[in-house]
């Protein structure tokens, strides 16, 4: 009996059963192939457009069966994706025909409170993360939907709540454990290996496997003053005009988030507007709650809202508001740019696309971005685009394989038409499977490219780490 596997090349790696079991003797994992009951749930990512059949799926307990999955594929020259939250829009976790290399199972979290640190292994979502960090009222600067995990968001630079405070979420790191092509096991730092802590702030998957971050804390709640406020959609205009103004002016510690879709049957949404177009705003204050309370106060103001849960609560909760928003299992099609703001002439843009939705779960979202991040070089990660105020996601979401073409359309020709309000960037974590080399490009900018070109020649040669958004050295 043989086991297939699917090559670098393309074609296919024949091994005996007794390769693969010589393997798995020092292998403390577990292995998961096609006919085990695991298979399914294994192989499946949070976007159901993805459906790739892996030839195994090695399950990593630590750093020590990363560096045997690793020196197996390449022993084998076979094709394999790394699967840490499986929460890319592209599906990137999971490869067809090749070797899946999941550091799921490794969840341990430690925290250095004194020292304001956490480190997290690279199979641990936000939530995990929060978790820990929480109970001593500290937080790391992570996303927005707690299921997502933290070594695809930091890799790919990473933005969340506490974004305009201290930057992109790679900005913050202080180390990281990573495997490399040649299946060593190197500390990256600011003083260990600085051109490789360099690229991996940024780089995505293509230098290496991560199998743990170090980052820096930053003191956050318990409590916070978030939630969010939400209008019919009649009120559009009227919001995100003031929002335009509002959010020019807000301190650092205020974020906002404005989305516009079909009001979710949410219990904190009146029953009446269910299924209705409307705008809502998504705050989170992360400083005293009475100057918040001061703040948001001109935004309550606003036209006539028709849910207001913005309220005192744990920061915790806040980073989970988002979730139901985005279950695994949906159809998810997405297209963004970076926005140096909100333009007055992109408000109308944004309200013409908001009122073609293609499915009750499709929506366009604003996340707020600008502050720290805009004072530090261009080149001070790769994550660049340090000329960004807002992330702009056009996100397309449905059940239904009969509806792809109509929603993927809505997706690009709201894209398209918010072209000219770009800053020409566009986030890396964000692109789809068919976004190539230009989309590329304008996630990193010329000049941070070709950095990270020189170095992928320097750590991977052989383009090992191909199965991701890939940088050609």
């Amino acid at each position: 009996m043989t086991i297939q596997l699917k090559a670098v090349d393309g074609g296919t790696v024949q091994l005996p059963t007794e390769t693969m079991q010589a393997f798995m003797a020092g292998f403390r994992g577990t292995a998961i192939g096609p006919d085990d009951a695991e298979y399914e749930a294994g192989r499946k990512v949070w976007n159901a457009m993805i459906d790739r059949r892996p030839g195994v799926i090695l399950r990593c307990t630590g750093t020590a069966d990363v560096v045997a999955a690793l020196r197996f594929v390449r022993q084998y020259n076979v094709l394999f994706s790394v699967r840490g939250g499986a929460h890319n829009i592209a599906g990137l976790a999971v490869c067809e025909g090749g070797v899946v290399i999941d550091l799921g199972p490794m969840k341990g979290v430690w925290v250095d409170a004194k020292g304001r640190m956490a480190r997290a292994q690279a199979g641990c979502t936000l939530g995990d993360v929060d978790r820990e960090t929480q109970v001593h009222g500290l937080a790391a600067v992570l996303g927005f939907v707690s299921a997502t995990g933290i070594a695809g968001l930091t890799v790919g630079g990473g933005f969340g709540y506490l974004t305009r405070r201290h930057g992109w979420t790679c900005d913050t790191l202080l180390s990281m454990e990573v495997v490399t092509a040649e299946a060593k096991v190197l500390r990256a730092s600011a003083s260990e290996n600085p051109d490789l802590f360099w690229a991996l702030r940024g780089g995505s998957g293509n230098f290496g496997i991560v199998t743990s971050f170090e980052y820096r804390l930053f003191p956050v709640g318990p409590d916070i003053l978030g939630g969010a406020i939400a209008w019919r959609a009649e009120d559009s205009k009227e919001v995100l005009d003031f929002l335009r103004e509002f959010a020019t002016r807000t301190p650092l510690d205020t974020t906002v988030v404005a989305v516009l879709r079909l009001a979710p049957p949410a219990p904190w949404l009146p029953p009446e507007i269910h299924g209705k177009p409307i705008v809502a705003v998504f705050v989170c204050h992360s400083g005293s709650i009475e100057e918040g309370n001061l703040i948001v106060a001109p935004l309550r103001a606003c036209g006539q809202p028709v849910a207001d849960i913005l309220t005192r609560r744990p920061y915790a909760q806040m980073q989970t508001l988002l979730d139901a928003t985005q279950p695994k299992g949906r159809r998810y099609y997405w297209k963004s740019h970076y926005l140096p703001g909100i333009d007055a002439n992109a408000v109308d843009v944004l309200i013409d696309h908001a009122a073609k939705l293609p499915s009750p779960h499709s929506a366009i979202v604003l996340f707020q971005i600008d502050g720290a991040l805009n004072e530090m070089p261009a080149d001070h990660s790769p994550a660049g685009n340090r000329d960004a105020g807002f992330v702009l996601n056009v996100t397309g979401s449905w059940e239904n394989a009969a509806d792809d073409a109509r929603a993927t359309q809505w997706v690009r020709a709201c894209f398209e038409a918010m072209r000219p309000f770009s800053t020409g960037g566009t986030y890396i974590n964000f692109l789809t499977e068919e976004e190539g080399k230009d989309r590329i490009e304008a996630a990193y900018g010329k000049s941070n490219l070709a950095r990270l070109a020189a170095l992928k020649k320097k750590y991977d040669p052989d383009n090992l780490f191909r199965h991701t958004k890939n940088i050609a050295g």
